[in-house]
């Protein structure tokens, strides 16, 4: 029998023994055996699922510096969901650009581990370990494809630039346990209540090291320079799990941080942070318009995306805190639904990334075409998607809370940003048909798994207010 201590971690452990399954079913394969591990990973990430939701409303803790609280097992159900759909996505990819496919789906669960460990982490400490447990497995499945030299050099830099702002974080703990002799964060927030006056230099000092940290993770600006690369480089359907799972992770352990243990101190970090919000939004925006390569299209996009959700966090009222998760689960779905079309309408020869590559592509693959103008109009907050509603929340909190300019520019850049998704669609259906080698048919499980998706969105832009309320009540329970 487990011990009650490890209750708040059990859909974390789940995860990590389905990885490691993964790594011993490859290890043990008899060579040329065909063997269904992805099916193993989704069994442990259903595991993980089902814990999740038998500790839902019970506040489990371990060891004093991990609280399965709702909000933490709220980011936990969606990075299982970022989880099974990139293993539904991935099967038939694994296959055609020959990943090692142990390897792969190992690394994808120990990089879920992490982010799971991270959401419901109450120690920096724990966050910070959290971190590299999952940035070391990203930099190495970004790196997977080994005979690319794009791909290798994306990892790179990703590792060399992921390094420093792991320093940076690090040094954040440092200066941050030197004040408060701590590094939990109640006795962190309870020693920023107990300041009275004007934050401290040093005080300063940690948080800002801290927002370093979390600013490259998120992507915002100007930490956002290993992104286009990473994403470009790194294969497709990683792009999207990387897209996604990792800004829903980070931003997790950014709003416990510092809407719970640093919120004493919310008159100096906002500034901050709207700044950082304004111009993430306008170069993700402005930049990802010039592009012609869609993945980098898209990581600009992810940029700009980074930057509502930093609206969100300035905000900081119950619709804003709400609308963070809202927000980072439709994101997740849209996102890797965006990438998945794009990695399986390619072949491991030809893959199909610049725009040109979309020209008259409704006449010969009409269901991909629907799909990814599905996920590209949420992205661009048309209705009825989700991707509607998720901003419309964000802007709406910012109204709510006074913050005008912020909820300006996220309007003007959100129209903007409409240019360049709609431009995949009018390549797609309004340029003639170009004959050339058919496109791959779309395996049926990832088939399924798009439609699902794309169900889904319609659904939340047509009823959201459950998952919302749901996310309120969630998010309330850090505090």
């Amino acid at each position: 029998m487990m011990s009650p201590a490890l209750n708040a971690v059990i859909p974390v452990i789940c995860v990590v023994l389905a990885g490691l399954t993964c790594m011993l079913a490859e290890a043990f394969r008899e060579r040329g055996e065909r063997l269904p591990i992805g099916g193993l990973g989704i069994i442990g990430l259903v595991g993980a699922a089902i814990s999740s939701v038998l500790l839902w409303g019970r506040r489990a803790e371990s060891f004093g510096v991990v609280v399965a609280d709702d909000f933490g097992l709220f980011v936990g159900l969606v990075l299982i969901i970022i989880g099974i759909l990139t293993i539904a996505f991935s099967s038939s990819l694994i296959e055609r650009d020959k990943l090692p496919q142990g390897e792969y789906y190992a690394l994808v669960l120990f990089a879920i581990s992490g982010m799971m460990l991270m959401a419901i982490a109450t120690d920096l400490v724990i966050i910070f370990l959290a971190l590299e447990v999952f940035s070391l497995s990203i930099y190495v499945l970004t790196g997977l494809r080994r005979e690319s030299f794009a791909s290798t050099e994306a990892a790179f830099k990703y590792f060399l630039l992921g390094g420093f702002s792991s320093a940076f974080f690090l040094y954040g703990i440092a200066f941050m346990y030197g004040i408060v002799h701590s590094t939990r964060l109640d006795r962190i927030g309870a020693a920023m209540a107990a300041q009275s006056g004007a934050a401290s230099p040093l005080v300063l000092v940690a948080m800002g090291l801290l927002l370093v940290g979390f600013a490259f993770k998120v992507s915002a600006v100007p930490f956002h320079m290993w992104t286009p690369d990473a994403y470009e480089g790194a294969p497709t359907i990683v792009t999207g799990f990387m897209s996604t799972a990792v800004k829903a992770a980070a931003f997790a352990a950014f709003a416990r941080v510092f809407l719970s243990a640093l919120e004493p101190l919310r008159a100096d970090w906002v500034p901050v942070v709207w700044v950082l919000a304004i111009c993430t939004m306008i170069l993700g925006t402005v930049v990802g318009v010039a592009q012609t390569n869609v993945k980098r299209m898209l990581a600009y996009s992810s940029i700009a995306h980074g930057g509502y959700l930093l609206v969100a966090l300035v905000a900081g009222n119950s619709a804003g805190k709400a609308s963070i998760l809202f927000y980072v689960l439709v994101y997740a779905i849209t996102n890797l639904g965006a990438f998945a079309v794009i990695a399986l309408l390619g072949t491991r020869d030809k893959p199909v990334e610049q725009l040109d590559d979309y020209k008259g592509l409704w006449y010969s693959r009409p269901i991909a075409s629907f799909m990814l103008t599905v996920f590209l109009l949420s992205l661009g907050g048309f209705p009825p998607t989700a991707g509607f509603v998720a901003k419309w929340y964000v802007f709406t909190a910012a109204v709510t809370a006074g913050e005008y300019t912020l909820a300006i520019v996220g309007l003007l850049t959100s129209v903007v940003s409409v240019f360049f998704y709609l431009r995949v669609v009018v390549m797609m259906y309004m340029s003639g048909r170009v004959e050339g080698e058919a496109a791959p048919p779309l395996p049926r499980t990832a088939l399924a798994a798009l439609v699902v998706s794309v169900a889904v969105l319609f659904y939340l832009g047509v009823l959201p207010t459950r998952l919302l309320n749901l996310a309120a009540s969630s998010i309330s329970t850090i505090f």
